[in-house]
């Protein structure tokens, strides 16, 4: 489990085919050594990797075909900036949401407008998850805990602060960018539990 409150970020420094599904490699230096072992789980923009080796301050976890078809990492090129965060420990704060780093689906930026000091990014994701997502709730974008400011059709839009577009990749983004998507794992369960005895559940 993860909370989406990024711990650091990472760049990009090998991506190897494996017969279809990548090995990728990332420089790591600004986490913490200890919180980093081979096994463990590490959120790179919001999806759960395993950690299978390292070398010096390097990471490198397998991008499986799935991980691939759900996710950005595919598009990485080396150089790339991602988001990183290790998996939540007991007694450490909680001060996002609970994130699994099981993305469900890419989301497009379609508008970017400055608000103030903040800006507004609007995203467009599939109808059949838009569901989920609901005003003034939790939304994980590319491993980043936001908080949903308003939702119409198949768009939603959140507000990015100044801190957090300097902290993680979010200020990077351009619009027609894909951007990693996790609804609330609490919503998704309660959409389960409501249909639940109902024809073919």
């Amino acid at each position: 489990m993860f909370t989406g409150i990024i711990v650091a970020t990472g760049r990009v420094t090998s991506l190897a085919d494996k017969g279809g599904d990548l090995e990728l490699g990332i420089d790591a230096a600004a986490l913490d050594p200890a919180r980093i072992a081979i096994g463990d789980s590490v959120s790179v923009q919001g999806a759960c990797l395993t950690v299978t080796r390292k070398e010096g301050t390097r990471i490198f976890a397998d991008v499986s075909r799935e991980t691939m078809a759900k996710t950005t990492l595919g598009d990485l090129s080396s150089g790339s900036k991602v988001n990183l965060e290790p998996s939540l420990r007991a007694g450490d704060a909680l001060g996002g949401h609970w994130v699994s780093g099981h993305v469900d689906a890419v989301g497009t930026l379609r508008v970017l407008a400055q608000d103030a000091r903040s800006w507004r990014m609007e995203f467009e994701l599939a109808d059949s998850l838009m569901r989920f997502v609901a005003p003034k709730g939790s939304i994980c974008l590319n491993g980043v805990s936001l908080t949903v400011n308003k939702v119409a059709g198949n768009r939603f839009d959140v507000n990015i602060i100044p801190h957090t577009l300097t902290v993680t990749t979010l200020g990077e983004l351009e619009v027609g960018d894909g951007v990693n998507v996790e609804i609330d794992v609490i919503a998704r369960y309660l959409e389960r539990l409501a249909s639940f005895g109902k024809a073919g559940q």
